[in-house]
């Protein structure tokens, strides 16, 4: 494998996304020649090559990859359906349909799948019920006795890497915090537009999720660590052939970090009340509020449904459960990279602020 990042060529899959966004600054800033393939064909961040295709088309995989020879592939997207047999067949699918759009090409050396900690909780339908893992979850855990699609995808790609000789990784991280927009799945984001909100029509900033939640040890992943673990596992010949958990490497409680993240929006914590109060019914009504104080002040993003996902917000912080995972792996191969989770979430608001996406 060579050693010189202007000779490899990454192909991220969900490039606009939160892991792909961030993964994509990484690399360009590493020296690569980056990628993006999308629905629609975007560069962003500027220096990515746009590949529009959709990975349920095949036809339009094979359009979209003609000219390219990628010699990673980063995979980080889903498609959320009504059941998990349904996130099975389509989530399956789009993993299957890339690698074999790929392996035409040739010059494919390692593949890097992203998935999470539902790995070990289970999935939506069956979230944190039945026997599970103790905590902190480690990846020689074995797999659930109930269906996930984390597994199906899993199982594409060992098959290709098995029928076509390239490497393979696999990454979970917890919840992810850092810069995106649009994303369906982004706590930093809904937190500081839900934070906005409160300032700006004095209502109480409180905390919607379990009493575990809130009183219990928790961890998080930022964006761009997840970033540089996914670089450094595509690049070390020892991670090759692993699946990792990829955490910050500190922990917390709520009850702490919602006190700081208040003081960064000038709000008062509101006092816990003992159970859920979700964002899905906190928010409900926001979309009016938002579109008027993005007027009033001149924000970049006056939709609301591009910058929050509460339903996601509300699944993570609403878990009756603690949920932590171990890095000793990662640390035992050469990956000892850290990350304050409170400064991951500071330096999102700052990224947001000056970009004119919240006040």
């Amino acid at each position: 494998m060579s050693t010189d990042p202007s000779e490899r060529l990454a192909l991220i899959v969900g490039s606009t996304g939160i892991v792909g966004n961030n993964l994509a600054d990484r690399l360009l800033a590493s020296g690569w020649a980056v990628a993006g393939l999308a629905r629609k064909a975007v560069a962003s961040p500027p220096g990515v090559r746009p590949v529009a295709a959709d990975l349920l088309r095949p036809e339009t995989l094979a359009a979209g990859l003609t000219d390219l020879r990628p010699t990673h592939v980063f995979f980080s997207t889903w498609l959320r359906q009504a059941t998990e047999a349904e996130n099975i067949r389509v989530n399956g699918a789009m993993v299957r349909n890339l690698l074999d759009a790929v392996r035409p090409l040739g010059g494919v050396r390692h593949v890097a799948l992203v998935t999470g900690l539902k790995h070990y909780l289970g999935p939506f339908e069956a979230y944190g019920k039945g026997n599970l893992p103790d905590t902190p979850f480690r990846e020689e855990q074995g797999r659930l006795e109930i269906e996930n699609f984390y597994y199906a995808q899993e199982d594409e790609v060992f098959a290709a890497a098995g029928r076509d000789g390239f490497s393979w990784s696999v990454h979970r991280p917890h919840t992810i915090v850092g810069y995106a927009v649009g994303n369906a799945m982004n706590m930093g984001v809904t937190l500081a537009v839900y934070a906005s909100l409160c300032k700006a029509l004095g209502r109480p900033f409180l905390f919607p999720g379990s009493p575990q939640q809130w009183n219990g040890l928790t961890d998080m992943t930022d964006a761009r660590l997840l970033a540089r673990h996914l670089e450094w596992a595509a690049t070390t010949p020892a991670a090759a052939n692993h699946a990792f958990n990829v955490v910050n490497g500190d922990v917390f409680r709520w009850r702490w970090m919602w006190a700081r993240l208040a003081e960064y929006f000038g709000v008062e914590p509101a006092a816990y009340p003992g159970h859920p109060t979700p964002l899905e019914s906190q928010m409900a009504g926001d979309a009016r509020p938002w579109a008027e104080l993005a007027k009033a002040m001149g924000l970049a993003e006056p939709d609301i449904t591009r910058l929050t996902s509460a339903w996601h917000t509300d699944a993570d912080l609403g878990r009756p459960l603690e949920v932590m995972a171990d890095m000793t792996k990662s640390r035992r191969l050469g990956f000892l990279d850290h990350q304050s989770t409170l400064h991951g979430f500071l330096d999102l608001f700052d990224r947001l602020r000056r970009e004119r996406l919240i006040p």
